[in-house]
């Protein structure tokens, strides 16, 4: 993203909505669902969609970490993905498109990746 571009913002709901060590799937209006996970204090935003099995069920993963990095297992073939980088950490090569999350006035909003 250049100096100049903005990054948009899309409210996608209160923060109570998304359980600690959990994650929601949201949909966003070009189409794009994106799976919230918080850990703690901390919210995260990844592609919903499994690269394994392309099915949109990333956000009903095991969150979790490995070696202090927090990550999600698919709940599918049960791959963890870094929940930072979108990274895989079980099979080189493969990731996820991640999402930048932030919380207004008790308000999750995710923001054009």
């Amino acid at each position: 993203m250049t100096a100049s571009a903005e990054r948009s913002w899309v409210a996608v709901c209160p923060v109570g909505e998304v359980p600690t060590g959990a994650g929601v799937a949201a949909l966003l209006a070009d189409g794009a669902q994106v799976a919230i996970f918080r850990t703690g204090k901390e919210f995260f935003g990844l592609s919903n969609v499994d690269p394994f099995s392309g099915a949109a069920v990333l956000s009903r993963g095991i969150v979790g970490d490995s070696s202090g990095v927090p990550v999600v297992a698919s709940p599918i073939y049960k791959q963890r993905f870094d929940l930072v980088t979108g990274r895989c950490l079980d099979e080189d090569g493969v990731s996820v498109r991640t999402y930048p999350v932030r919380v207004v006035n008790g308000v999750v909003h995710v923001g054009s990746p």
